[in-house]
Order: structure tokens, then sequence, then C-alpha cells
């Protein structure tokens, strides 16, 4: 196998926000070529799918600015610098549905759009749901939308649910289950 690594020779940050950072990164190619990166850097994120005692999956519509609508997701958020995906994953449930897994399976992690962003997101089953009610952001306004795992399936096959991360989430949520 190859080294197919690129070395970073200039870095110039086009954009700090509180969540992101934007740089331009001058590169060198393993063949020694010179090109450019544009990268958003970002802390890392969590999704969970839960499903409550009733065996429903657990969503929220959330609307989402760049997309111009509400879309149906699974619970998520942006880990903090000093929590485990685990911690956050607790976390963002009692915030977004106010519910805490006792039961936490992670699924997966993966990379949302790795050709141009650093977003690694742990993507995790959440069952055996106990009530754990936490103060949601302050910019958040979430509706709570309980359904049949398998009608959430449905709803991706008909191009109803867009979100990638919920797509990842429901599909491995179902394949565990059905084992």
């Amino acid at each position: 196998m190859s080294d197919l690594r690129e070395k970073i020779v200039k870095s110039t940050e086009v954009f700090r926000g509180r969540l992101l950072q934007v740089k331009v990164e001058e590169v060198v190619l393993p063949d020694g070529t010179r090109s450019t990166r544009e990268v958003v850097y970002h802390p890392g994120a969590i999704a969970v799918v839960p499903i409550n005692r009733a065996g429903k999956v657990m969503l929220v519509r959330q609307f989402r600015l760049p997309t111009g609508k509400a879309l149906l997701e699974i619970p998520a958020g942006v880990l903090r610098a000093d929590e485990s995906p685990e911690e956050c994953a607790g976390r963002e449930l009692a915030e977004e549905i106010g519910q805490y897994p006792r039961k936490l399976e992670k699924l997966c992690a993966v990379y949302l759009a790795p050709g141009y962003s650093s977003e690694l997101i742990h993507i995790f089953l959440g069952q055996e749901l106990e009530p754990k009610f936490a103060p949601a952001d302050h910019d958040e306004r979430l509706e709570v939308v309980e359904l049949p795992l398998s009608e959430a399936l449905e709803l991706i096959n008909r191009g109803e649910i867009e979100d990638a991360k919920t797509i990842a989430g429901l599909l491995l949520a179902a394949g565990r289950l059905q084992r």
C-alpha cells in the first residue's frame, strides 16, 4: 500500500466561531505537488438511536437553517472538551428527549464529509431509557416524535428522512436489533 499522506506546509485561519474553525491548508502531496485544501475543523459529535421501553424510536424534528426546513433526526450533539462520547450521549438525550439510556452500545464512528470537514460522529444505540431531564440549549427548539423503528425505516425509503447520521444510525440499529 502506498503512502497517500499529505503534509501541511502552510495554514491560514479564515474563520473561528464558537463551534467551527475554517482554514486554508497548503499541502504537499506524496509526489511533491503542492495544492490547497479548505478544511472545516469540528470538535466531534455524537448521535443516539434511542429505543424506549415501548420499543419505539424517539426522534427529534428540528429546523435546520442550511436546508431551509425541519428535519427528522436522531438526537445528536457536539462533544465538549472534557467529556467522552458516552457521557455526551447521556447528556444530549437528557437535554433533547428527557431520557437517559441505562444501556448504551456504540454502533460506529463516521466522518460525515471527510473531503472538507474533520467532524467525526460517534453513533450509539440507546436502550432501557429512564426519565432524566436536563435544560435544553437556549437556542434549540425540538419536537419529539416517537414511532416504530420499521416506520422510521420506511421514512428513509420514501426520502422523508434525509439526514445522513440518522439514516446510518437507524439502519445500523435495525441490523443490530435483528440479531
